[in-house]
C-alpha cells in the first residue's frame, strides 16, 4: 500500500455543499475518494494531450444493421486496425439495431483517428469515443 499525504483545501461553503450532494448521489464513503478520482480523471485527460501515450478507449456504435453493407464497411474497418483493435462486442439491440463496442489500445491520434473513421462510417446512428487510460502511469 502505498503512503497516503493529508492535505487541506479552501472552498466556497456553497461550492463544498454542491459537492457533497454530488458525492453523496454518486455514492462515495467520502470526500477523498471524490477527490482522488477527480484527480485521476485529469491525469488520464492529460495523457490523451500527448499524441503519442498509449492509451486505450472503447468506441460505442449504433447502427441500423439493414443499411446496405454498412457491417461489411464496419468489419473492413477493423480488420485494417486489427493491431490496435483489441476486442469487439456485437449486441442486437432490436430486429433493425444493433450495438457495437470496439475497444481499441495505441497512441492517442492513432487511436482516436480509427474512433473518427468508425463513428463517421456512413450509417452509423450514433457514436461515442470513451477515452480512458492504461493504468501505467496512475500509481
Amino acid at each position: 500500500m502505498t503512503d497516503l499525504t493529508r492535505f487541506g483545501i479552501s472552498i466556497d461553503e456553497r461550492l463544498l455543499t454542491r459537492f457533497d450532494e454530488m458525492i453523496n448521489n454518486k455514492g462515495y464513503v467520502n470526500r477523498s475518494e471524490a477527490i482522488r478520482d477527480l484527480i485521476r480523471a485529469a491525469l488520464v485527460e492529460e495523457e490523451w494531450g500527448d499524441a503519442n501515450q498509449e492509451t486505450v478507449a472503447t468506441v460505442t456504435l449504433v447502427y441500423d444493421h439493414h443499411t446496405r453493407d454498412l457491417a461489411d464497411k464496419l468489419t473492413e474497418h477493423q480488420h485494417s486496425h486489427h493491431e490496435e483493435i483489441i476486442s469487439t462486442l456485437h449486441i442486437h439491440l432490436d430486429l433493425q439495431h444493433c450495438l457495437e463496442v470496439v475497444v481499441i489500445k495505441g497512441q492517442a491520434s492513432r487511436v482516436k483517428r480509427i474512433a473518427d473513421e468508425l463513428i463517421g462510417t456512413k450509417g452509423v446512428k450514433h457514436g461515442k469515443l470513451v477515452a480512458t487510460t492504461t493504468g501505467q502511469n496512475l500509481r
